[in-house]
C-alpha cells in the first residue's frame, strides 16, 4: 500500500518539500495547486524532480466551485478544467482532486451537480484523467462523504470517484461505518488528518489545527478500517493544514508523518485483525509489516540532571532523605538512591552550561532491546554513545526535545544491569519516605509539541491523556500526559505561549517555562513527614500563598485539622473520582525542580488544577537557586 503526503502540509518551497518527503521514505505526492503556482520549478521540472526522489505524483489538487452552476457559468468552469488538465498532463499527474462547492452561485440541485461532474468526467478523460469528488465539511450543499456518494453514482462514469476525508467525515462526526457501502473502485482516493477536539468553526478549525494521525483525538484508525474493508487499496495520503508545520523544518516535519502512518498502519491491522481480517478483500490485506511490538515500560530506572557541580542538588537530595549509593567507574556521575527511586547527577555533561537541566531518562523495559528496535522502526535512531569496555550495554534514542530515553533492565538475573557500572562497593539504598519517581514533566518546544504526543504513544506505547490548557501570569501553557494503564511510567508534556516580561523574553534571563523548564516528581509514602524533613534541614521549597489555601478551604471541606497541616506544610491539593493528591514543590535550580506527591486512593491525574498556583508562584520567587 503506498505512503504520501499533500505538500501542504509541510514547510518551504516546493523543492524542499520534495527533497523531504523523498528523503522521509514517501510513495508518492499531492501537490498543493498553490505550492505549485507560487513556485521557481516548472511542471515539468516537478515531474523530474519528483521521479529523481522515487516519488510518484498521486494527486493534484484542488479544483474548487466547478458543480451545480447555472448554465451561463458551466462554460467558465469548464475553461478552468481545461487549463488544469494541461498542466496535470505536463506535471504527470492523473488524478484530479475536486471539492464540493462553498460557491453561492451554486444551486442544491444533485441532478445538475451530477450531470456537470459527468461531463467534467468526461473531458478529463480525454487527457488520460480522472476526478476524485469530495465533500468539504463546510459545502454549501454537499458536506458529508454520502451526499457524494449518491451524486457519483447518478453521475455514472467510470472516470468520476469519491475521496475521502478523514478530516472532514470524523469532524462532523458523520458515522464512518457507510463507508463499506462504496464499491472500493469508486473510493479513488483517502486523506488523512487528525485533529484535537476543539470547540470551533469547522472550517477555522481545518485550517489552522489539523494534525498528523495519532496526535489528535479522531478516531482515524476506525476509519481507515472502514475504507480498507472494502478492498481499497490506493495510497495512504496525508493532508495536513496546520500553522506549527508550516513553519517547522520539512525534513522533520516529514519523518514526524511518516511515524504517524507507520503507527497507523499497525493500529488498523490490529483492528482488522480483531474484526476478522479473514474475511476481507484481498487488498485490505497489503498493510506493511507492522513494526515489532512495542515492550511497555514498567517503571523508571532514573533521572538523570546535569548539573554544573554534585553539591547543591546533592544536598537537596540528602535533605530529602536520598543516599550516594555510588560513583560511576569512569565518569563524573555520582547515584543516588530512596527506595526504587534513583537520581543522576552528572557534572561532566555540556548541558549543565545554564545550570541543572534534565538531560536523561531511563525507563525499565521486560525487554530492552526489543524497545530499541521498536524505536528504530519508528524513525528515531540509537544515539551514540562513548562506552568503556566494562560498561554495561545501555541504548538510547532521543525524544522530540533532545532529552535522552534509556531502555534498562534494573537488577535483573537476566540482563546486565547499568547499576554495575558504579562499583561492585555500591551501597544499599535506604528505605525511607520516598518509594519511587511518580512522574516525568517535560516542557517541548512550542514546534515539537504534537510530534511529542505522538512519540510518546508510537514508540513506547503509552496512552495520551486529555489536552488540557492552564493559566500562566504571562500566556497559557499547554499539557498533554501519557502514561501506562497501569501508571508505572507517566510523562506530562508541556508547552507554553508565554510572552516577555519586562521586555525579556522567557529563557533570557527568568528560566521560565516558556523554554526549558523540567522536572521530577517523587512519589512519598508520608509526604508530611518529607515536607517536615526538609524544614528540619532548612531547606527552602517553593511558598505558597496564603490565597491558595483560603481557598481550598471554600472548595473543599477536609476538617479543620487537615487544612491546617497543608497550610503549614505548603502542601497543594487536589481530588478525582478516584481519590486524592498532596504535591508541593522545591525551588528551580537552573531549569529544573523537584516535586514531592502522593496519591491517595487511586487518583490518575496530576494536580493540574493547582499549575496556575506553581505557576505564579515560581515566576515570584523570579529563578532562585538552591544552596
Amino acid at each position: 500500500m503506498r505512503r504520501s503526503i499533500a505538500t501542504v502540509s509541510l514547510s518551504g518551497s516546493l523543492a524542499d518539500k520534495l527533497t523531504a518527503i523523498g528523503a522521509a521514505g514517501f510513495d508518492g505526492v499531492e501537490i498543493f495547486e498553490n505550492d505549485l503556482v507560487a513556485g521557481a520549478m516548472g511542471p515539468e521540472e516537478v515531474r523530474a524532480r519528483a521521479a529523481d526522489l522515487g516519488l510518484g505524483i498521486d494527486l493534484y489538487q484542488p479544483f474548487r466551485d466547478f458543480e451545480a452552476v447555472p448554465p451561463a457559468l458551466l462554460a467558465r468552469n469548464l475553461r478552468r478544467a481545461e487549463h488544469k488538465f494541461a498542466v496535470m498532463e505536463r506535471l504527470g499527474a492523473t488524478r484530479l482532486l475536486v471539492c464540493s462547492s462553498v460557491s453561492p452561485e451554486s444551486v442544491d440541485d444533485d441532478a445538475l451537480a451530477a450531470e456537470q461532474l459527468r461531463l467534467l468526467a468526461e473531458r478529463a478523460a480525454e487527457h488520460g484523467i480522472t476526478i476524485a469528488y469530495e465533500a468539504l465539511a463546510w459545502g454549501r450543499h454537499v458536506d458529508d462523504y454520502p451526499h457524494a456518494w449518491r451524486i457519483v453514482r447518478m453521475a455514472d462514469h467510470p472516470g468520476l470517484g469519491v475521496c475521502l476525508d478523514s478530516f472532514h467525515i470524523l469532524s462532523r462526526e458523520t458515522d464512518p461505518y457507510a463507508i463499506e457501502t462504496i464499491p472500493a473502485e469508486k473510493i479513488f482516493f483517502l486523506q488523512l488528518a487528525d485533529a484535537p477536539r476543539l470547540p470551533m468553526d469547522v472550517l477555522y478549525w481545518s485550517r489552522h489545527y489539523r494534525c498528523f494521525p495519532g496526535q489528535g483525538d479522531l478516531d482515524v484508525a476506525g476509519l481507515v478500517a472502514h475504507v480498507l474493508r472494502t478492498g481499497y487499496d490506493g495510497p495512504l495520503s496525508l493532508e495536513v493544514f496546520n500553522d506549527i508545520f508550516r513553519q517547522a523544518a520539512a525534513m522533520r516535519t516529514a519523518r514526524d508523518a511518516m511515524r504517524s502512518l507507520i503507527f497507523l498502519e499497525e493500529e488498523v491491522g490490529e483492528r482488522l485483525d480483531a474484526q476478522g481480517a479473514l474475511n476481507l478483500p484481498a487488498p485490505a490485506l497489503s498493510l506493511p509489516a507492522p513494526p515489532p511490538a512495542a515492550p511497555v515500560p514498567t517503571g523508571f530506572a532514573f533521572a538523570e540532571l546535569a548539573v554544573p557541580e554534585p553539591r547543591p542538588l546533592g544536598d537537596l537530595l540528602d535533605a530529602l532523605g536520598f543516599v550516594r549509593t555510588g560513583v560511576h567507574s569512569g565518569k563524573p556521575v555520582e547515584l543516588w538512591e530512596q527506595g526504587e527511586a534513583r537520581i543522576l547527577l552528572n557534572s561532566g555533561s555540556a548541558e549543565s552550561e545554564d545550570g541543572p537541566a534534565l538531560g536523561a531518562i531511563g525507563l525499565e523495559s521486560p525487554d530492552p532491546g526489543a524497545s530499541v528496535k521498536r524505536a528504530e522502526a519508528l524513525l528515531s535512531p540509537v544515539l551514540p554513545r562513548s562506552r568503556a569496555p566494562r560498561d554495561a550495554p545501555l541504548d538510547a534514542v532521543a525524544a522530540p526535545d533532545g532529552t535522552e530515553l534509556f531502555f534498562c533492565r534494573t537488577a535483573r538475573p537476566d540482563h546486565p544491569s547499568w547499576t554495575d557500572d558504579f562499583g561492585r562497593d555500591r551501597r544499599e539504598p535506604p528505605d525511607g519516605e520516598i518509594t519511587h519517581i511518580d512522574h516525568v514533566a517535560l516542557t517541548q518546544p512550542w514546534h515539537h509539541f504534537d510530534e511529542a504526543s505522538l512519540f510518546y504513544r508510537a514508540v513506547l506505547g503509552l496512552r495520551p491523556h486529555e489536552s488540557l490548557e492552564l493559566p500562566d501570569p504571562y500566556g497559557l501553557m499547554r499539557s498533554r500526559a501519557a502514561s501506562t494503564a497501569d501508571g508505572r511510567v507517566r510523562f506530562a508534556l508541556n508547552v507554553a505561549y508565554v510572552g516577555a516580561h519586562d521586555g525579556v523574553p522567557y529563557g533570557a534571563s527568568h528560566g521560565g517555562p516558556g523554554v526549558a523548564w523540567q522536572h521530577v516528581a517523587l512519589a512519598s509514602r508520608d509526604i508530611a513527614a518529607t515536607a517536615r524533613r526538609l524544614r528540619a534541614a532548612g531547606t527552602a521549597v517553593l511558598p505558597i500563598p496564603a490565597n491558595y489555601h483560603d481557598d481550598l478551604e471554600a472548595r473543599h471541606d477536609l476538617g479543620a485539622e487537615r487544612h491546617r497541616l497543608l497550610r503549614e506544610l505548603g502542601l497543594l491539593y487536589d481530588r478525582d473520582a478516584h481519590g486524592e493528591f498532596l504535591h508541593f514543590y522545591t525551588l528551580t535550580t537552573g531549569r529544573v525542580f523537584l516535586e514531592v506527591v502522593q496519591r491517595l486512593g487511586g487518583y490518575r491525574g496530576y494536580g493540574a488544577v493547582n499549575a496556575p498556583v506553581r505557576l505564579a508562584a515560581q515566576h515570584a520567587a523570579s529563578r532562585p537557586r538552591l544552596g
